[in-house]
Formats: structure tokens, C-alpha cells, sequence
């Protein structure tokens, strides 16, 4: 028995939100809404999601020792998060500057302070933690070679789901890894390193080829793609007025994980995912818009 369901490793950032009437282009200033500061960062937002869905989620990231910091601590803890991971100081706690347009659509730039310190030596010092999650989820606003870490500390029989962003060639030992590698399109560009050409089906047998043993591909208004070794299955999406987009692959993957780790089939998880991601665009902020398992199935 695991004492998590799902062990997250990534960042916690802060996140300062403006909302615009269109994205500036290229040397253009635009107006926005007053500046609001949410809790978030991919690693964060997994690990909020998960717990709210009634996940045991443990979270191993770094933050600084400044309120940015205290608000994410904050965050976690009422989410029912177990922040015993949550390493405090060395860098100020990262910060996400994101404007989100009329539909909903977001644009975000990271700065990653207090993230780029979580070092492959953070994580053989958790090693208790790896062995007692079931599941371990990454993302990729934490260094390259800590991941990779990631993957030696697993516990045997554990499962590892990562989802590249913001997208990186992967090497082949964190490729192999990964049950399910999670990636929209213009994330499974940059890690098949060429033009994506064809469907959606064809991309996920080109990154299979790469190696990791599940793909999951999504696909926005169209839903997702799921895919392994014994073929490739669509997964529909749910239909909702999108408030904030901002946050919400997170939930798809934190959910999908959580999944997962209960034993459910890779189609079946992802569309339950697809569930938690819509109800989540549906209010604003990342962590803020994240749904109990009742109001997913209120949807």
C-alpha cells in the first residue's frame, strides 16, 4: 500500500494574470484588466488538481522564502496537499506573466527563479517519497537532468507520466519512461525534432518509435488521442464556454495520473480528463478553477 496515490515533481510558480482585449503583436503596448496574482506552475497546479479530486498527493518543487512562496504553501495546504517536498529558499519563487484574451485563450512567459534550483541532488534526498507514490507525474520548468533523476529514483512497479512543457528533445532514458508521454501538437514537434506531418494517429506512432511505452495527444476542441502498443482510440472532449484556459492541461494530466494509478485503462482515464480539464476552463485562474470530483460529474 502507497501512502500517495501521486507524487508530483515540477515547479510552483506565482502567477500574474491581465486580461486584454487582443495579445500585443510585436512591439505594441496594450491595456489590461488590474494585475491578479494566483497560485500556480505546472507542478503546483498538478498536485492542487489531483488533491482536490481526493488524490493523496505529495508535491516535491522548491520555492523562495517570500510571499509568493507562503501564497503557494498556502494554496497546497488547503487543497490537502502534503507539502513535505516543498523545499523553501535559495532563489525567489518563480513567477508566471500571463494575459488572457477575450475567449479565454492565455499567452504566458516564465521566469523561473526558485524552479531552476531544484537539482538532481533534491531529489535523491526525497528518496522515501518516490517509494511511497504510486504514480510520479513531472513537467519540464524544472531542469532537464533533474527529471532524469526523476526517472532513477522510481520505485519499482511505480508508473511515470510527464508531460514536456515547455517542450524539450528528451533523452532516451526519460523517453522509455514515460506511461503516458502527454503532448499537444506543438509540444510533439519539438520532441520528434521534425515537421509533424500527417493526423493525429500518425504523429502518436512516430513518438511511440521513440520509445515510451504509452502517448496520450490533445487535441483542444477535439478532445485527445490515446495511444500504445495495442493501437491508437480517440477520446472525445466535453463542450463548455471557456472562461481562463490557463491551468487546464494541468488538470487533464494531474487527473489522468490519478487515474491511472487506480488501475483504470489509459482511454478511460484520459476521459475523465477530458471531463476535468473542461470543468476547469470554465472559471478563472489555474488552481482557483480547480474541480471536486462532484462537480466533474455535474458537467
Amino acid at each position: 500500500m502507497h501512502d500517495y496515490d501521486l507524487l508530483v515533481v515540477g515547479s510552483a510558480n506565482a502567477d500574474l494574470v491581465t486580461v486584454v482585449e487582443r495579445r500585443p503583436g510585436a512591439g505594441e503596448t496594450v491595456l489590461g484588466s488590474d494585475l491578479a496574482v494566483h497560485p500556480g506552475g505546472k507542478g503546483a497546479n498538478q498536485a492542487v488538481a489531483a488533491a482536490r479530486l481526493g488524490a493523496r498527493t505529495a508535491l516535491l518543487a522548491r520555492v523562495g522564502d517570500d510571499g509568493h512562496g507562503r501564497l503557494l504553501l498556502d494554496s497546497m495546504r488547503s487543497a490537502g496537499v502534503d507539502p513535505v517536498g516543498v523545499l523553501v529558499g535559495g532563489a525567489p519563487t518563480g513567477v508566471a506573466l500571463i494575459t488572457v484574451d477575450p475567449s479565454g485563450d492565455n499567452s504566458i512567459v516564465v521566469a523561473p527563479g526558485a524552479n531552476a534550483r531544484l537539482t538532481p541532488q533534491d531529489v535523491k534526498a526525497a528518496g522515501a517519497l518516490f517509494q511511497a507514490s504510486q504514480v510520479v507525474s513531472a513537467q519540464l520548468e524544472i531542469p532537464l537532468d533533474t527529471v532524469a533523476e526523476v526517472v532513477r529514483a522510481m520505485a519499482p512497479g511505480s508508473r511515470f507520466v510527464l508531460n514536456p512543457s515547455p517542450p524539450a528533445p528528451l533523452p532516451a532514458e526519460v523517453l522509455a519512461a514515460c506511461d503516458p508521454l502527454i503532448v499537444n501538437e506543438h509540444e510533439a514537434r519539438v520532441v520528434l525534432g521534425a515537421d509533424v506531418t500527417g493526423g493525429p494517429e500518425d504523429w502518436a506512432t512516430a513518438l511511440l518509435a521513440l520509445g515510451p511505452r504509452s502517448v496520450v495527444i490533445t487535441l483542444g476542441a477535439e478532445g485527445a488521442l490515446v495511444a500504445d502498443g495495442t493501437g491508437a482510440h480517440r477520446v472525445p472532449s466535453v463542450e463548455v464556454t471557456a472562461v481562463d484556459t490557463t491551468g487546464a492541461g494541468d488538470a487533464f494530466t494531474a487527473a489522468l495520473a490519478w487515474r491511472l494509478g487506480a488501475g483504470e485503462s489509459l482511454a478511460n482515464a484520459a476521459a475523465f480528463a477530458a471531463r476535468v480539464g473542461a470543468a476547469a476552463v470554465t472559471k478563472e485562474g489555474a488552481q482557483a478553477s480547480y474541480p471536486t470530483t462532484a462537480e466533474v460529474a455535474a458537467l
